[in-house]
């Protein structure tokens, strides 16, 4: 059966759940009626312990929709591999026009006698936090890269700096030669602003790796 013809779609088709250790998730779902009739639903789980449903049975007039709210109860250990084999059927039928929730008879979801009910399972998918146990693989090879690149940087920059250190030693001593057949004051002033700059330079460097 096609999404068009069923009697109610469903958005998502999977339950997430932010899933942290000892604190309460939950997740939403919106449920609409396809059709010009009136449509019950029920939502039944394989783990009613560990989940809240409001509203777990409810009516939708022609063309409704409502908003389904399914609350994981805080949990004490993580699942093995934060995989979660908790299943949701989500069951729909018609029923007479103008019907109340309340008034709805108890064999309303009874497959017996031949009446028709539509099932809809749904997934329950755990998804982790930032930096708690059971983020992926990928997520933590792309954490090392970043570490990698970020050293590899402050590498390059050192080399860079010993670079224009031995570039400006050699500037001085040409500067120094250049004194010696000079005896006016503008190679002293040259050379002490070529000191000034190699030392922040340098300077610079160490205070950024002891920042690092």
């Amino acid at each position: 059966m096609t999404v068009a013809n069923q009697l109610i779609s469903v958005h998502p088709e999977d339950l997430n759940f932010q899933f942290e250790l000892e604190k309460q998730s939950y997740c939403d779902i919106k449920v609409a009626n396809n059709t010009q009739l009136y449509v019950a639903f029920k939502v039944k789980t394989t783990s009613p312990k560990k989940y809240f449903v409001r509203p777990n049975t409810g009516l939708l007039q022609p063309w409704d929709s409502c908003t389904i709210r399914v609350i994981l109860h805080a949990q004490r250990e993580y699942p093995p591999d934060m995989q979660c084999r908790d299943k949701f059927l989500l069951q729909s039928t018609i029923v007479q026009p103008h019907s109340e929730v309340d008034e709805l008879p108890p064999d309303t979801f009874n497959k017996e006698g031949g009446k028709k009910i539509e099932e809809r399972k749904l997934r329950v998918v755990y998804v982790s936090p930032q930096g708690a146990p059971g983020d992926s693989e990928d997520e933590a090879l792309r954490r090392n890269s970043d570490g990698n690149a970020s050293l590899q940087c402050l590498k390059d920059e050192r080399d860079s700096v010993f670079r224009q250190t031995n570039q400006l030693q050699q500037e001085l001593d040409m500067l120094k030669k250049r004194k010696n057949h000079r005896k006016d004051g503008s190679g002293f002033s040259f050379t002490f602003a070529i000191l000034v700059a190699s030392m922040g330079i340098i300077l610079g460097f160490l205070l950024r790796l002891v920042a690092s």
